[in-house]
């Protein structure tokens, strides 16, 4: 099962480097997941993930979703402009 806070807290870690606070509030977390932070407040005390406002924070941070949820590396995606794209044949 997918602990709330442990992926709060890899959302911290994420928000702490990118707004260079040392303290990230809920506030800011709210604000990076374009939640309002009321709700996110009754997110926060129902344990309810909101994978759909993750999925678009990884997608626009270019983050593995995986890693957020599950710790699981790579924590950054690989751009296929990097590695080129497989072949179509």
């Amino acid at each position: 099962m997918v602990d709330f806070y442990e992926v709060m807290q890899r959302i911290r870690e994420i928000l702490s480097t990118q707004i260079k606070k040392e303290k990230v509030l809920d506030k800011d977390i709210a604000h990076a997941l374009h939640i309002n932070p009321q709700n996110y407040a009754v997110i926060k005390r129902r344990k309810r993930i909101p994978y759909e406002a993750i999925a678009y924070f990884s997608k626009t941070n270019k983050i593995n979703m995986t890693w957020i949820l599950f710790a699981q590396k790579p924590q950054y995606c690989i751009s296929s402009k990097t590695y080129g794209t497989p072949n179509k044949e």
